[in-house]
């Protein structure tokens, strides 16, 4: 039996996946959306937590789960909006709005000293920060290791305006345009929407994107009774003991709005609205009948921006862009995916265990929440697992 592209027998495949992820332990609920050719189906499994009241709460649609850096590509398309109605203009400098970033310098070594530095050899623009090759950005290493690394991790991000002057005053890594570099670019893109529009950034963020989408749980922080639908997060269980370890609660960090809203990952959200976002990316713009974006916005946002030699010489291991590029805040494949997904199939994921692909060739939505730390990196045998099992269900 076919069920809107998808058989019968490989859902209850999907769903045997996520059950058995929370029947390991692996975390204490999981929810999944599947959607094609106009069919959705929600896989859900387990509870909101492994011990408490949560534990009781079933995981559902609806409950609320920290993106972490699915956070990214919600940010890039609220800032293509000012870009739809002109306020922004992608190749335009920033400093106008940034004027922190005006005359910068480059660190003429990647793991020299903060004062040996060499003039930029031009502005910063948004697609800069869009594509995350604005020249600054996320490096693992250890402290000690590099300077720069360092004091990007010691800024003060009591307000964003304070954060902002503390990472003016330091040096880019790199010319602008010349690598990609994580995550910094998606907290600067939110103090650029908050100034752009003369609105705090989650004030412009709901107004701009949850609402036409009808995100109601999309926040950078959850109150009242809705505290209650926030799964918990855990980390890697203790090494010492193998105990569970409570990375943050229903009464931890976002539980209270925070000083410095996140775009690199500040966000809860749930299934449903992400769902929401995704689908009217894949219609290209249109949630409900209603344009929120324009073609050529969801065109630039899911089509790789990078050059050759910026994804040769960009990633956190050899070989990271092999397969893929980057979009606007998200990734972009290159080539078809070992587990599953299409030449042009587009997403990201997130560190609490949240991923999510649009395949356009497959007209296939897959998104899937949990709340396990480290769980969004993709080379987990979570997802290995997982993905394998979405394209085996589907049924043309």
């Amino acid at each position: 039996m076919a069920t809107g592209g998808f058989s019968s027998k490989g859902l209850a495949r999907v769903r045997d996946v996520v059950a058995h992820q929370v029947e390991s332990g692996f975390a204490p609920g999981a929810v999944g959306v599947l959607a094609r050719r106009g069919e959705v189906h929600v896989v859900a499994s387990g509870t909101l937590a492994f011990e408490g009241t949560g534990a009781g709460t079933p995981m559902a649609a609806d409950t609320i789960c920290r993106t972490a850096s699915m956070t990214k590509p919600l940010v890039a398309a609220c800032a293509m909006t000012l870009v739809d109605d002109r306020t922004l203009r992608l190749d335009d400098p920033v400093d106008d709005l940034l004027p922190e970033l005006a005359d910068m310098t480059v660190l003429a070594d990647f793991h020299g000293p903060l004062d040996d530095t060499v003039p930029a050899r031009r502005r910063i623009t948004l697609r800069d920060l869009l594509a995350y090759t604005c020249g600054i950005g996320v490096i693992p290493t250890k402290p000690g290791k590099v300077p720069l690394i360092d004091a990007l991790n010691a800024l003060d991000y009591s307000t964003p305006d304070e954060w902002m002057r503390g990472l003016g005053a330091l040096p880019l890594a790199h010319q602008p345009g010349e690598r990609w570099l994580y995550d910094t670019a998606s907290n600067v893109t939110g103090v650029l929407i908050a100034r752009a529009t003369g609105m705090s950034f989650g004030d412009a963020f709901r107004e701009r994107l949850c609402e036409p989408l009808g995100m109601k749980d999309t926040a950078f922080s959850v109150s009242g009774e809705d505290i209650a639908r926030l799964a918990t997060a855990y980390q890697r269980d203790s090494p010492a003991t193998g105990a569970r370890v409570v990375d943050d609660g229903p009464d931890g960090r976002w539980s209270r709005p925070p000083v410095f809203e996140s775009g690199g990952g500040g966000l809860v959200s749930t299934a449903q609205d992400y769902f929401a976002f995704a689908a009217a990316l894949l219609a290209g713009g249109t949630h409900r009948g209603r344009r929120v974006f324009s073609r050529s916005a969801v065109t630039l946002m899911t089509t790789d921006q990078l050059t050759p030699a910026q994804r040769e010489n960009s990633g956190f291991w050899p070989g990271f862009f092999n397969e893929m590029g980057w979009g606007f805040g998200m990734s972009v494949l290159t080539r078809p995916s070992h587990h599953g997904p299409s030449a042009g199939s587009y997403g990201w994921s997130g560190f609490y265990g949240t991923a999510w692909y649009n395949d356009p060739a497959q007209d296939l939505t897959a998104l899937f929440f949990m709340q396990r730390g480290h769980a969004g990196d993709q080379r987990l045998p979570v997802w290995q697992e997982l993905w394998p099992a979405v394209y085996q269900a589907i049924e043309d």
